[in-house]
């Protein structure tokens, strides 16, 4: 299937829709997902355009997965975390939304279970929470 350039994460790369911004680098860009389904659930995308993993090129696997190691450790930093839940989803059947190849770092707490989809972030704790995933980073 072709790559439609008018998705979410398309628009969030032209600037066309705002998003709170954690990293970005030549090849990746990481932001809060504004549906979380756990604190410092963040989302990590390529930069230039594929459906997913499956005509993804090597390059662009490698650089995100560069980037979501990255996240990853910032999230289990800024978050006390116990591990991390990594989720991508392909086509349809596979549970894939958007399609643009995106990665979901969710950073987890024994005992605590991923929330229901579905529901909005409140915009002022993600900004809060967006905060101590770049402060890890920084540190």
């Amino acid at each position: 299937m072709a790559y439609d350039s008018d998705n979410i994460f398309a628009k969030i790369l032209r600037g066309e829709i705002p998003s709170e911004k954690l990293y970005e680098d030549a090849d990746t860009l990481a932001i809060m997902d504004i549906m979380p389904r756990a604190e410092g659930h963040c989302l990590v995308i390529p930069k230039s355009p594929c459906r997913n993993m499956l005509d993804a090129s090597q390059e662009q696997l490698n650089a995100c997965l560069a980037t979501v190691q990255r996240l990853s450790k910032a999230c289990m930093q800024a978050f006390c975390a116990d591990g991390i839940t990594l989720q991508q989803f392909n086509e349809d059947a596979g549970g894939q939304e958007v399609f643009h190849l995106h990665f979901h770092i969710l950073p987890r707490h024994e005992g605590v279970k991923i929330r229901p989809p579905g529901t909005m972030a409140d915009f002022g704790l993600l900004k809060q929470q967006a905060d101590k995933i770049r402060a890890a980073l920084d540190a």
